[in-house]
């Protein structure tokens, strides 16, 4: 046997010993649909992480990992009020926090004046 024909199988014995590649990497990329935790919000006048100005009353949010763009329902667990919103910045950066939403999401949610809530999160898009 040569040596590109050893190779080769080589590499299919180790393509096949390590299962399907293709469907191992679309599991990694997929991206969370649902989780919980507490949400805040927060509302000032700069620009967002993807460039965006910050506008306190669209239904927007910051979150850590998600894509830019992607809507997510949030859904306060005290009250069970929800509410869809955008993703357009990065954040929350204070442990124990998973999503930071504009005024205008917490006041619909009904968290404003408390400033906290536990939430749950379930990507819609």
């Amino acid at each position: 046997m040569g040596r590109v024909a050893g190779a080769t199988l080589a590499a299919a014995i180790i393509f096949a010993a390590s299962g399907n590649a293709a469907s191992a990497n679309a599991t990694a990329t997929k991206k969370p649909t649902a989780s919980s935790g507490m949400a805040s919000y927060y509302g000032y006048g700069g620009r967002t992480a993807n460039g965006e100005r910050h506008n306190a009353r669209a239904l927007t949010a910051a979150h850590r990992s998600l894509p830019f763009g992607t809507k997510v329902r949030v859904t306060n667990t005290a009250n069970g009020r929800s509410v869809v919103v955008r993703i357009n910045d990065r954040g929350p950066f204070i442990r124990g926090r998973v999503i930071d939403v504009s005024t205008a999401a917490a006041e619909s949610l009904g968290f404003r004046q408390r400033g906290v809530a536990r939430v749950d999160l379930a990507v819609v898009e």
